[in-house]
């Protein structure tokens, strides 16, 4: 018999699928709220990225639960699609966003060598076209559908390999924000196996910590978006966008009075400003400073209500007047930042502010990444026994 060479596996037919309502409006906001407080620049201009990995390494695996379900649906559909039930490994999960000027030419997703593992790709948009953004349409190259118009909710599903060539348009002004993975049949890029082994190094330790879930930054690197003479830091933007700024803490130097790098100053302790106003709260570093205003953006309306129902008789937050030496000087080009990354919504205007918000956000935030870090903890020997990030209540396995 003549030796017959063992050919990658492909699907017997070219292959474009789209499926509606995918995801909840609820769940879309709450990973809007991630990408927005722990994005970091992406691999090409004006994309910002939020992948598992990185969540781990910054001290933020508990954020990595809210993924799960929607990641699990995910899957499941791809194999059912494609007739390989149980057969697939997730090799990449992770939100993308496409702010102003983003775009990407004609390519397929095995277009370069490290990418020949990918047998599927599965985009599921958390925001809407028109809605919360212009521009940034998908195209395939050939076949139906030719052209699709981002819906939240919605998720494509393709075959990742040149017969699914592909473009995105750029985006003319907003954030389009997917939730992107790629499947594989080869269990050496099964992204699980990795993420369990560094979240079981890290976690299953004892913790001494008061708070275990304050966020560590990554290098300022992955946080600069340059473009020519100019830019701006993610977190700086961020929060400028929502009316914020950072302020130092006590002892630290300034820019101009110091030769330290004054981006590394937002890895130390600071204090957010507002106006000619310094909240008298100190923060961590500017990931926790960013968390808790994003994640008073989020619950902006929740906030409001629970403060008009408990305002009789609580304590006002201490809020000092800015001086100079509340003055953190880096070097980031704010209109540049608000141009590329745009507001809240570009329709809704600026929820109205109050101290009294952010103070009590501060306090429902911790409450929120204390229980999912419960729940992390809980999780990781169930998904270290069965070698899976599958969603699980962790209340089943008390």
């Amino acid at each position: 018999m003549p030796f017959l060479p063992t050919l990658p596996w492909r699907p017997p037919h070219r292959s474009i699928r789209v499926v509606f309502s995918v995801a909840s409006s609820p769940l879309s906001s709450e990973l809007e709220f991630i990408h927005r407080s722990c994005g970091t620049v992406g691999y090409r201009p004006s994309v910002f990225s939020t992948t598992l990995p990185h969540l781990a390494a910054t001290n933020c695996a508990h954020l990595i639960l809210p993924f799960l379900p929607l990641r699990d649906r995910l899957k499941d559909t791809v194999e059912d699609l494609f007739g390989c039930e149980f057969e697939l490994f997730v090799e990449f999960t992770g939100l993308i966003s496409w702010c102003k000027g983003a775009c990407i030419g004609w390519h397929s997703d095995d277009n370069k060598p490290y990418l020949r593992q990918r047998d599927f790709a599965a985009v599921c948009y958390l925001n809407s076209h028109e809605k919360d953004f212009n521009g940034g349409l998908f195209h395939f190259k050939d076949g139906e559908p030719s052209s699709i118009a981002p819906t939240a909710g919605d998720v494509v599903v393709y075959t990742a390999d040149e017969r699914n060539v592909h473009s995105v348009d750029e985006v003319i002004d907003g954030e389009r924000l997917t939730l992107t993975l790629w499947f594989t049949r080869d269990s050496a890029h099964d992204e699980d196996a990795k993420l369990i082994n560094l979240l079981s190094q890290r976690l299953l330790v004892e913790h001494i910590e008061p708070k275990p879930f304050l966020p560590l930054p990554a290098s300022s690197c992955m946080y600069w978006l340059a473009q020519e003479k100019s830019g701006f830091d993610v977190r700086c933007a961020r929060v400028s966008i929502l009316g914020y700024d950072f302020c130092p803490s006590e002892g630290k130097c300034s820019m101009n009075d110091s030769p330290c790098d004054p981006l590394e100053l937002l890895d130390g302790r600071l204090y957010l400003g507002r106006g000619d106003e310094v909240l008298d709260k100190e923060f961590v570093n500017s990931l926790h400073a960013l968390q808790v205003v994003q994640f008073c953006g989020w619950k902006a309306a929740e906030l409001a209500t629970e403060r008009e129902v408990h305002r009789a008789g609580s304590t006002r937050p201490t809020v000092l007047k800015r001086s100079n030496n509340l003055e953190l000087l880096v070097p980031c080009d704010y209109k540049l930042g608000e141009a590329i990354l745009g507001g809240i919504s570009r329709h809704d205007p600026k929820p109205s502010f109050s101290w009294d918000d952010l103070v009590l956000g501060i306090a429902r935030w911790e409450e929120y990444m204390s229980e999912l870090h419960r729940k992390l903890l809980i999780l990781i020997p169930y998904w270290l026994s069965n070698h899976t990030l599958s969603f699980v209540d962790a209340t089943e396995l008390l």
